[in-house]
């Protein structure tokens, strides 16, 4: 049996599911804001960037990128490399459920199979 560093089996159907909904990590700040009683407006203004830019972002309307990660960093110590991992995750099982991407991708397989 391989089982990974932290011990589970990457074999277990349990260790592979995807959830229904992917997670923007957007949500997640949101909440963060809501349980520390930050205003969105507070925030924005103390990361020194736009309200309109850090609401489209925790409303999953935009992607969390590399700075915008650092500066969430420095303000609410929540570390950049999860931020970025959450968003990665999410971008990838976003393609995953686009059809036309998805017959893509099936079409490239094909033509690099055959060569």
């Amino acid at each position: 049996m391989i089982t990974s560093i932290k011990g589970t089996d990457p074999n277990m159907i349990a260790n592979n599911l995807e959830p229904f909904r992917p997670t923007h990590p957007g949500e997640v700040l949101k909440d963060e804001l809501e349980y520390r009683k930050i205003s969105q407006r507070q925030l924005a203004t103390e990361m020194g960037i736009s309200y309109t830019l850090l609401n489209e972002v925790l409303n999953g309307k935009r992607q969390v990128n590399t700075e915008l990660a650092l500066l969430v960093e420095a303000a609410l110590d929540i570390p950049a490399e999860s931020l970025l991992q959450m968003q990665a995750r999410y971008n990838i099982l976003a393609a995953k459920r686009n059809k036309s991407f998805m017959e893509k991708l099936q079409n490239v397989r094909k033509i690099v199979a055959a060569l």
